[in-house]
């Protein structure tokens, strides 16, 4: 069979390459075309664009980049139509790919939708899009399946893919050695992947180091940046910035900061004490504030439906904020006892490990291969 995957994101990348690694695994003469990154790549098939020309955040900076972002998509519809594939998955990345989906449904192409667009945040309404162009939805977060029932629409919650990740990591034994230099604790810096995100919020996350002398700070680099590109924040602090590491990264440290995204829920499911840190441009943030209808920003407080982890937004993601709460997550005592056995319970609630594969199989069952 010939598939087609989009993934605009570093986490959808990831997610992206187990689940080729699992149809592979089911479907021996699989073919793939994508919209992707190096993981994906790494599983072999022709990369069509990489996600780093792809990922744009913010009503603002959507807004600033539209004519890239219609190129891009003109440039997919274009290459899927000469590919002709048997399905077409679509992992997140909702602004993009519900129109690739439209577009997909009206030459006939089976669609699949593997990690649900987040309507339950905002604009639900689109939840009747996706009953029309998507015919198989796969769902990683285990309140996703009563909303969309409340709208009428039956999908599967296969499990996060996040858990195949982690169950797959093997701990690099030189990690803790070559950054836990002198017996210092590390803290884990994990700024996000998109230039915009990084730009606004690593200044606030470096001043915060600044002040704790006695932590080893260690930098979670985006794959699709150089190192030359953190070295323009550091400006001669001796922070290194590891890539391709992230899990060695939070395996070993204390605590962590972490700019809202998948890597929240990650920085959860190893157990490490975190606060949740976000900034974007004041125009897409009021907007945002506006239009979206859900209490909290990261994964781990939607699915646990209470605050676990601080979250600090906008002015409030400033080095005093961050450094009071850090403070906090260091210290042995019941504020960090507390998060720590609230992520116990958000273990249990996500499940077992198999997304990649349950996802697999439910793609080919549905193409009647099994």
């Amino acid at each position: 069979m010939k598939y087609y995957l989009i993934a605009g994101e570093a986490s959808g990348d990831l997610h992206g390459s187990n689940l080729m690694k699992a149809l592979k695994s089911l479907d021996a003469n699989a073919q793939f075309r994508f919209l992707g990154g190096d993981l994906m790549v790494a599983q072999g098939g022709e990369l069509v664009k990489h996600y780093a020309d792809m990922a744009f955040m913010g009503f603002v900076e959507v807004a600033l980049n539209l004519r890239t972002i219609l190129k891009n998509m003109k440039q997919a519809k274009e290459d899927m139509l000469r590919f002709q594939p048997d399905a077409l998955v679509l992992i997140d990345f909702p602004g993009f790919n519900l129109k690739i989906a439209e577009f997909a449904k009206e030459h006939g192409i089976k669609v699949f939708y593997y990690i649900s667009p987040k309507v339950w945040a905002w604009n639900q309404k689109r939840v009747l899009k996706i009953k029309r162009v998507v015919d198989h939805l796969f769902c990683i977060l285990p309140f996703e399946v009563d909303f969309f029932r409340s709208w009428g629409m039956e999908v599967n919650y296969v499990g996060n893919p996040l858990l195949d990740a982690i169950a797959g990591f093997k701990a690099s034994p030189s990690f803790r050695e070559r950054f836990q230099s002198g017996g210092k604790a590390v803290v884990a810096l994990l700024p996000g992947s998109r230039r915009q995100e990084i730009s606004k919020i690593l200044p606030d996350m470096l001043l915060t180091a600044d002040r704790f002398p006695e932590f080893q700070f260690v930098i979670a680099g985006a794959p699709n940046f150089s190192s030359a590109f953190y070295d323009s924040f550091l400006q001669g602090r001796k922070i290194p910035v590891v890539f391709n590491e992230t899990y060695n990264l939070l395996h070993v440290s204390r605590a962590a900061i972490v700019t809202s995204g998948t890597a929240t829920l990650e920085t959860a499911l190893f157990h490490i004490p975190q606060v949740v840190v976000y900034k974007g441009s004041a125009l897409s943030i009021a907007i945002a504030r506006l239009v979206i209808k859900i209490r909290f920003i990261s994964l781990v407080n939607l699915i646990m439906d209470k605050l676990v982890v601080r979250e600090l937004i906008q002015q409030d993601c400033n080095a005093d904020r961050i450094s009071e709460e850090l403070r906090l997550l260091t210290k042995d005592g019941d504020y960090r006892n507390e998060m720590l056995q609230n992520y116990e319970l958000l273990s249990e609630r996500m499940g077992e490990p198999g997304a990649s594969e349950r996802t697999a199989r439910g793609i080919i069952r549905e193409l009647n291969m099994i």
